[in-house]
């Protein structure tokens, strides 16, 4: 199963290059590509019985001719498809050969969502299907079309089919009725029912949770010692006694979790979580505190140049009064800036060290570093934080997300961090109101935002994409800018942010926005982290039904940084998921609604790369399976000596061996 993929029929040089730069370069790591979902084509919903939301397959016929229409950049492609019961329009965008292949008369299976258009319940981008029964949805893979990419995989099943070894004991697979391991492979892409797709992806998932836990546990209970400091007690309460607020109860809690740990000797390894505004870069900046009261240098990394320059701007107003030296690397800065930061770093001239990636390249050495703090720990790889901590002599690390994540789950992605938990926000934050905002009321969101503009405040729109797409019907960044700035508001300044985007002129962008010299930016979600106007109060998010709750979250969180009263608003159709975004601004609740309805392979993207295959998220979502899994590896661990415990180990140690090497920090 190791065997090259140049071995498959069908993958030729061009095909293979495209599967090496996705990481697939043998058989078995095709075959561990699971399907991140399923196309039912076992059932088909009549046309009178689709409802907008719906996603459904239909079985039709092509009604009439086909209409094509130019909307901007868009060519729109449009007929009618009827079966016994109704007629209903179907469009597709930027698809000019459809036009060719529909005669009238044409029978069809169309698989896709209804929405409603103009009135009526409109199939929107459908696929037309071939296949029969439950077809695997793949990640696409740059250069790989989907249909090539299931016959890939059809011939690398049938290459490795009876050939993969079951190595979970026997026992353990009776004792939690987990299916043999071939079933599961085979099942997991093609399935043969839905039961037996249950069962494949039970398996898989369950084997994955519990071999990662146990590798966890294997590198956390080699418990490195770490830079001990010594502070009194007294230093504690002088840090709060410096800021101009009063800390909530839970922010003492946790940074007396984190005291506890830089006492200890043993090198802290510990995640703050918390909401948007919750506090934990005051933690943070207290722990440094901490370290610089022992003696020791700290450096603070965060994943955008603009996130890294408002740590600085914060920490020069709160850790210099205490007698601290603060300094900035980042890539903007130029050579002599660079020489003269590395020689302030080594020397120990500066007491904190705030960059971005820029502080974990090869030229940069610390003098006496001993604690380390990541920020939005979920942008960077586990590589990253690792190489940072590896500057000092085991260093105490810190990391804080306001990623905010249903602690079941925590427990499993972050099984080498303890976890504290900001669970209270300041008195005084003004709440965010969230309302959902249909296409028809557009004119006077318009009009609300000019009226907040003349009050002297700012706006973000936010959208899914950069800019139009063959395959996704949603309004992209660049088209929402020009729109903005030519048609719906010319008298206001406007500005364009996007990943595409020179890291520069990006942050230039953003820099205009900050200092008040632009009254809306439009982006994509690069807004997401790391950007912090309190002047802000308006946010509308374009397409609102194409992101996840936790992210939306994340992106209102933008807005309401500062004492007005701030909006947010989801441009959509109503549906039940947004309208629980719109009941709640409980970031912990929002998460685990999240999680239950896309999973986490979801909910983290591919920021987790690196922890678990991906596939398996839907599953990870499972409460039950989480638990379960957890309580194996816990047993296991227990009884080292019992043949289970030693088998399951061993291919734990095998399995993760390198990428737990990176993960591990403590």
């Amino acid at each position: 199963m190791d065997i090259s993929l140049s071995q498959i029929k069908g993958i030729g040089p061009a095909r293979l290059k495209a599967f090496e730069a996705a990481g697939i370069r043998t058989v078995r790591e095709l075959v561990m590509f699971l399907p991140r979902e399923y196309r039912d084509l076992t059932q088909t919903v009549p046309l009178c019985e689709l409802k907008a939301g719906d996603t459904a397959a239909v079985k039709v016929r092509v009604a009439g001719e086909v209409s094509e229409r130019r909307a901007r950049r868009l060519l729109i492609t449009k007929l009618y498809v009827t079966d016994d019961t109704d007629t209903v329009p179907v469009l597709w965008y930027n698809q000019p050969w459809l036009k060719k292949q529909m005669a009238p008369g044409r029978e069809l299976m169309l698989y896709g969502k209804a929405e409603h258009k103009q009135g009526y319940v409109t199939l929107v981008s459908p696929t037309i299907e071939s296949a029969q029964g439950l077809v695997p949805v793949y990640r696409s893979i740059a250069g790989i079309p989907p249909k090539a990419l299931r016959q890939s995989m059809e011939a690398a099943l049938k290459l490795c089919e009876g050939q993969w070894p079951d190595e979970l004991p026997e026992s353990l697979r009776r004792r939690h009725g987990l299916c043999e391991r071939n079933f599961a492979m085979r099942n997991a892409h093609f399935p043969d029912s839905r039961e037996a797709l249950e069962a494949a992806r039970r398996r898989i998932a369950f084997e994955e949770l519990l071999l990662y836990q146990i590798a966890l546990r294997l590198f956390r209970s080699t418990g490195r010692t770490g830079a001990r400091m010594a502070f009194d007690d007294d230093r504690i309460e002088a840090f709060w006694q410096s800021l101009p607020f009063a800390p909530t109860n839970a922010q003492r809690r946790v940074l007396n979790e984190v005291a506890a740990d830089l006492r200890s000797g043993r090198a802290m390894a510990r995640m703050v979580q918390g909401d948007v505004g919750s506090g934990k870069t005051a933690i943070a900046f207290a722990a440094i505190a901490l370290s610089h009261a022992a003696g020791w240098q700290s450096a603070l990394m965060a994943p955008t140049e603009v996130l890294a320059r408002q740590h600085y701007e914060a920490a020069k107003k709160l850790l210099e009064p205490l007698g601290m030296k603060v300094g900035l690397l980042v890539g903007s800065l130029t050579q002599k800036q660079h020489r003269l930061a590395h020689e302030a770093i080594a020397s120990g001239e500066w007491d904190v060290a705030i960059g971005t990636h820029a502080l974990i390249t090869e030229g940069v050495a610390y003098r006496h570093l001993g604690l380390v703090v990541t920020d939005e720990q979920h942008r960077f790889g586990v590589r990253q934080r690792t190489q940072l901590s590896e500057k000092g002599d085991a260093p105490n690390v810190l990391v804080m997300s306001a990623t905010p994540i249903p602690r079941t789950l925590s427990l499993i992605l972050y099984g080498d961090l303890d976890i504290s938990i900001v669970d209270e926000l300041p008195p005084g934050r003004t709440p965010v109101a969230t309302r959902i905002v249909p296409e028809s009321k557009r004119p006077g969101l318009y009009d609300f935002l000019r009226r907040e503009v003349a009050k002297g405040r700012q706006a973000y729109f936010v959208c899914p994409l950069v800019e139009e797409s063959e395959a996704v019907e949603a309004l992209p960044a660049e088209v929402v800018y020009e729109d903005l700035r030519t048609n719906r508001l010319p008298e206001l300044a406007i500005e364009l942010v996007h990943g595409r985007m020179k890291s520069a002129d990006k942050d230039a962008a953003l820099e205009r926005f900050r200092t008040g010299e632009a009254d809306v930016l439009v982006s994509t979600t690069v807004i997401e982290v790391g950007v912090n106007v309190p002047n802000a109060t308006v946010m509308v998010i374009e397409n609102a039904e194409r992101f996840g709750l936790a992210q939306l979250h994340q992106l209102r969180g933008r807005v309401g940084r500062g004492t007005e009263e701030s909006w947010c608003f989801l441009m959509a159709e109503p549906n039940p998921r947004l309208k629980f975004l719109c009941a709640t601004t409980d970031g912990f609740k929002i998460a685990q609604k999240d999680m239950e309805l896309r999973g986490p392979g979801e909910l983290f993207g591919t920021r987790q790369s690196g922890t678990l295959t991906a596939g398996i998220g839907a599953l990870a979502g499972d409460a039950e399976l989480l638990k379960l899994s957890h309580d194996e590896a816990k047993a296991l661990m227990a009884a080292p000596d019992e043949p289970d415990s030693r088998a399951v180990v061993a291919l734990a140690r095998e399995r993760f061996a390198d990428k737990l090497r990176d993960v591990a920090v403590n």
